[in-house]
């Protein structure tokens, strides 16, 4: 994977190192067909939804984009653009900037890149994937929607091992399944779920992470 050094803040030569954060925290990555996925996802979520939710959307490197725009107005959940630097808040979705990798620090707040492709595609899921379980460790839910292509494989990996949760959606629902598909084949998902089951275990999972941390 490219430019690997941008995504281990936050790991230890032995392995992930977590911070104990306060809080659970939910990362998404999505392309081909990611609209429909995220409004049906984000919408269910209740406005109080006790934990932040950032999210990998590939989208065009040259055209504007209006996503985080179009999903706060179809959701009750707070959704907006990742500014660098910001810490992630509870009941707050944070979008990727177009043409910037989105990563979390050892710090535990937002940081954009302009660093090379991983994928051919910035932002990437497994820049996310990847440096949230280095921070959040075993807090992180981690979850793949409809996309093409293989990119966030290897950030399951680092969430598996790092003791996260991973939800893929299910081949029936997708509009692509490569990159579900992907996560699936590393063996580290723990559950396939159809589109509307989506929001529903985030609920259910991120009430006991929240009161465990």
């Amino acid at each position: 994977m490219a430019n690997r050094d941008v995504v281990v803040v936050g790991a230890s030569a032995g392995g992930v190192e977590a911070l104990a954060p306060d809080t659970s925290i939910v990362v998404v990555a999505t392309s081909a067909g990611g609209l429909n996925a995220l409004t049906h996802v984000l919408s269910a979520l209740p406005p109080d939804f006790p934990a932040p939710v950032v999210v990998v959307q590939h989208l065009s490197r040259e055209a504007p984009s209006l996503l985080a725009d179009i999903l706060d107005r179809r959701c009750a959940i707070a959704v907006r653009h990742a500014v660098d630097g910001e810490v992630p808040k509870p009941a707050t979705v944070y979008i990727a900037v177009r043409d910037y990798h989105l990563l979390i620090t050892a710090s535990g707040r937002l940081a954009l890149t302009h660093s090379e492709l991983v994928h051919f595609v910035r932002p990437s899921a497994d820049v996310l994937f990847e440096s949230a379980a280095a921070s959040y460790g075993d807090q992180v839910i981690a979850v793949v929607l409809t996309g093409a292509g293989v990119d966030g494989a290897a950030g399951v990996r680092a969430v598996k091992r790092a003791g996260g949760v991973v939800i893929a959606q299910d081949k029936e629902t997708c509009e692509s399944f490569g990159m579900p598909a992907a996560a699936i084949g590393t063996n580290g998902v723990d559950e396939v779920l159809g589109l509307d089951d989506i929001a529903p275990a985030l609920i259910t999972r991120v009430g006991p992470l929240h009161r465990a941390s």
